[in-house]
């Protein structure tokens, strides 16, 4: 696409109007046309921020940040998609906050909304809680804003929880989408999100959760790969055999990683800990028995070890189409003779892919951008417009 206004009219070709004041929690709970939607305003904002037009649609108000994990793409991301349109963003430490002094999730949320217009938050680590938090954080705002507390209702997004990382998945996909051509590319394309070795411990079960609830909905054949016992969210699998019988693709899961890299055209190679295991660890953490979960990454541990050879290997990826499929990660990837000293990817493989990988990562602000704005503004399409006859550089020259 060469004008905004071709993204514009491919926005009024769309029905979204769902989106308006509401947010996002799972990719699988949006429309085909909503998904569609967050890519095309994302391209969009991309296009005007690169042609030097503004895209700043608030002239105050925050967003607000919680990250309850540790993350570098994902928390620059919202802040760069809250900067984009024109929002400050303001983290909230738990620790420096009134949290410790028994200050409620009702009332938390509500002290730090005044002024905001955009909640994004971060919380993966434990079974059960993390999209659960986050629905407890949306409905006291939501509530306040009834209440007359709040003169708006902030939109939440998640940056992460237990069960999905949809601005990941969404600019995985996104990124994906370009490399091919177009989302009618993708039909019959296989798409092999595999388990890797690790030697870290307890990584969260979202990434390949989201990828194999969202990929499965345009038409791939999606290979779900891992060594018996790494087993994902059993409701989140029914989500992905949903998706591929309705979209007319497929999807299985398969204990041999070569069987699934054999003409993949795309692979996504990376380690996750065993569904089991994390509903253990929730459980060990709400009982405070730090025994129990030292005892518990030793054995996490020892059994990632008996699987060093799940790995992203030159030898892997021959087998893949061609010997070319593109290679996706959410980053940081653990790197072989890098990184670490055994891990998910040879450094050759990742250096090889290091520029699209960098390309991959980059569509994430403007994912999240697009999230806020389809949120926050009745008629995307009109405002885009707007701004393009405002003509208001961005950078000054």
């Amino acid at each position: 696409m060469k004008t905004l206004q071709d993204y514009i009219d491919k926005l009024n070709k769309l029905n979204f109007k769902e989106m308006y004041n509401n947010d996002f929690f799972l990719t699988w709970e949006k429309t085909d046309d909503e998904l569609e939607a967050v890519w095309t305003v994302a391209d969009a904002l991309r296009f005007m921020r690169e042609n030097n037009i503004s895209t700043k649609v608030f002239e105050s108000g925050l967003g607000i940040s919680l990250f309850r994990d540790n993350s570098t793409r994902t928390r620059f991301s919202f802040a760069s998609a809250c900067n984009l349109l024109g929002l400050e963003v303001q983290d909230l430490d738990e620790g420096k906050s009134q949290i410790a002094h028994g200050e409620t999730v009702r009332e938390t949320a509500n002290m730090i909304s005044f002024m905001a217009d955009v909640i994004g938050i971060r919380d993966d680590m434990y079974i059960g809680k993390g999209n659960a938090y986050m629905h407890e954080v949306s409905d006291s705002v939501k509530q306040g804003n009834i209440d007359g507390i709040l003169e708006q209702r902030p939109t939440l997004v998640n940056l992460q929880c237990d069960i999905d990382h949809p601005t990941q998945c969404m600019a995985d996909m996104l990124h994906i989408i370009h490399e091919f051509g177009g989302v009618e590319n993708l039909k019959g394309k296989k798409l092999a999100m595999t388990w890797a070795y690790s030697p870290s411990y307890g990584k969260p079960l979202s990434v390949p959760q989201g990828v194999i609830g969202l990929m499965t909905r345009m038409g791939m054949e999606v290979v779900l790969a891992h060594p018996e016992g790494y087993e994902v969210m059993p409701e989140v699998e029914e989500v992905a055999k949903k998706n591929a019988a309705a979209s007319g693709g497929s999807y299985r899961r398969t204990n041999d990683m070569k069987e699934a890299f054999q003409d993949a055209d795309i692979v996504y190679p990376k380690s996750w800990a065993p569904f089991a295991a994390m509903e253990e660890r929730t459980k060990l953490y709400g009982e405070g028995d730090t025994e129990g979960i030292n005892k518990l990454e030793k054995e996490l541990l020892a059994q990632n070890a008996e699987h060093k050879d799940w790995a992203c290997t030159e030898e892997m990826m021959s087998l893949t189409k061609d010997g070319k499929a593109l290679y996706l990660h959410c980053l940081p990837a653990d790197i072989s003779g890098l990184s670490c000293e055994t891990g998910e990817v040879d450094a050759s493989v990742f250096d090889r892919y290091r520029n699209p990988l960098y390309k991959e990562a980059s569509y994430k602000p403007y994912v999240i951008a697009a999230m806020i704005l389809l949120s926050k503004f009745e008629d995307p399409a009109a405002l885009m417009k707007k701004l393009e006859e405002r003509n208001v550089p961005r950078v000054f020259k």
